[in-house]
Formats: structure tokens, sequence, C-alpha cells
């Protein structure tokens, strides 16, 4: 029995290995964005604990430095809070299109494994046809030789 040859298994190599450093680039890309997100999550505790510290020095004994400095401090965080949450899109974004380029290589993947899967089908179907001449000609032969000894 012959041996199957995909004539295209080099391309479907270098697609596998396409799939891989795109699936770590979006590993990447998920990191990165939840990197930011923590940043921003962090921005955001520390502004609530400016904010508390703010009622509690309203609650005491009205130091104004202190309310303005805190004011200050809240207002630092918000901008802080407004530029983290760019990059947070920004990674989103980044995130988004990494994820497709993956989905479109792991199509361009399976595309290839499909073609070689019907390639393979059809290597059987060949070796089939061929394994059944090769049973008729056997038959047919072995019937000219009994016809042939009966003469």
């Amino acid at each position: 029995m012959a041996r199957f040859h995909y004539s295209l298994q080099s391309i479907l190599d270098i697609k596998m290995k396409m799939e891989t450093q795109a699936r770590q680039e979006f590993s990447v890309a998920r990191n990165a964005l939840d990197e930011e997100e923590e940043k921003l999550g962090a921005l955001k505790d520390r502004k609530g604990l400016y904010e508390a510290e703010s009622e509690e020095l309203r609650k005491g004994t009205l130091d104004f430095l202190a309310m303005e400095e805190n004011r200050r401090s809240v207002l630092v965080m918000e901008n802080f809070i407004d530029t983290q949450t760019e990059e947070v899109h920004r990674a989103e974004k980044k995130l988004e299109r990494a994820r497709i380029a993956l989905t479109n290589v792991m199509m361009e993947r399976k595309t290839h494994e499909t073609l070689k899967e019907k390639a393979f089908e059809n290597f059987l179907l060949e070796e089939n046809r061929a394994e059944i001449k090769i049973v008729d000609e056997l038959t047919s032969y072995t019937y000219g030789q009994k016809k042939a000894e009966k003469a």
C-alpha cells in the first residue's frame, strides 16, 4: 500500500505555527489589558480613600488647608483615572485586534486541515479502487487459468 503524502503539508505547518504565534500575541494582549485594569482599579481605590478622608475632614475641626490639599488629591486622581481609562481602552482595542487575527489564522488552519482530510479520503478511495482492480485481475487470471486447464 502506498503512503499518503499531502502536497500542502508545509503550508499547513506554517499555518499551525502562525496560530501558535497568534495565540501568544493574544495572551500578551490579554495580560496587558488585565494589568491596565488592575492599575485603574488601584487608582479608583486610592480616589475612594481620598474621598473618605474628605468626609472625615468635614466632620472634625475644619482645616481648610488639609481640605484643599485633599480636594487637589481627588482631582489629580480623577485625571489619573481618565488617563488610565484611555490606556484600558487602548489595551482593549489591541486585544480585539489580536482576537480577530487569531480567529482568522484559526480559520485558515482549519481550512487546510479540511483540505488535508479530503485529500486523504481521496487517497483512500484511489487505494480501494486499485485494490479492487488487482483483485479483479487476479480473479480473471485465475478463471482464465482454470478455463485453459479444462481445454
